[in-house]
């Protein structure tokens, strides 16, 4: 790999649709703290180079630990306080990457199945200059509603996608996106208007068009009680193919 591609990885939500008293990415998934399992896939990468980590503040060397006692501290230049919103979480960390970086693929620790060649495809787009969203196509109708659920249109579902994580791009340009909504953070909660993710943050404040990239339907996001049991479900289903291939 010539190329330079940091894996940011989100582990500093508080997790409240969870309900519970440990904090989500501390919960364990297959024996081991659910976090643990994205940094796993980035160590194990040959398109990362780098990862680092974004943790609730005060628990850096809590995670640390955890992640030198599992000897997946390679690739690992830091792990940082994240901010009070997902978003103030990606910038800090943006601002952090002070070693050699092409692209930067941001990563929530919810969704422990990354797998590898998810991130390949990302790879492959990202370095044509193309940021990209790992996604899959809708297997549902989505339907847009007003704020009291009544329908108001459906969009073609050939033409839906579920958003996923990673999420790849340029590392000067998605710095600079995450910095100009830092400085309008505050007249877009007025306007009540949300931003979700960072393809909506580069589209939002550099006017750049982001590209689905397929991903997979393995790749849940754990975020309430009853993700836990599927995500348990899947991790023993890949262990049983590892153990036949």
């Amino acid at each position: 790999m010539e190329d330079r591609c940091t894996a940011l990885l989100l582990a500093a939500g508080s997790g409240k649709r969870m309900g519970s008293k440990i904090r989500k990415q501390y919960l364990e998934l297959g024996g081991e703290p659910l976090f643990l399992h994205s940094v796993r896939a980035m160590e194990e990468s040959p398109v990362i180079t780098d990862v680092l980590l974004m943790t609730p503040q005060g628990d850096g060397d809590y995670c640390r630990g955890l992640i030198c006692r599992t000897r997946l501290e390679g690739k690992l230049r830091g792990v940082f306080d994240g901010g009070s919103e997902r978003c103030f979480s990606v910038a800090r960390g943006l601002e952090a990457i002070s070693w050699p970086c092409d692209y930067v693929f941001i990563h929530d620790c919810a969704r422990p199945f990354v797998d590898p060649a998810t991130i390949r495809r990302l790879y492959d787009c990202v370095k044509e200059g193309q940021p990209c969203a790992a996604g899959m196509p809708s297997k549902d109708t989505i339907r847009i509603t007003d704020d009291e659920g009544v329908e108001e249109s459906t969009p073609d579902r050939s033409r839906t996608w579920i958003v996923q994580t990673p999420q790849a791009f340029p590392f000067p340009m998605i710095r600079e996106a995450h910095r100009r909504l830092v400085s309008c953070a505050a007249d877009l909660e007025k306007k009540g208007i949300r931003i979700t993710d960072d393809a909506m943050v580069a589209h939002s404040m550099t006017g750049c068009r982001v590209r689905m990239i397929r991903g997979s339907y393995r790749n849940i996001k754990v975020t309430t009680p009853e993700d836990l049991p599927v995500a348990e479900a899947l991790l023993r289903s890949e262990k049983r193919i590892a153990a036949e291939t």
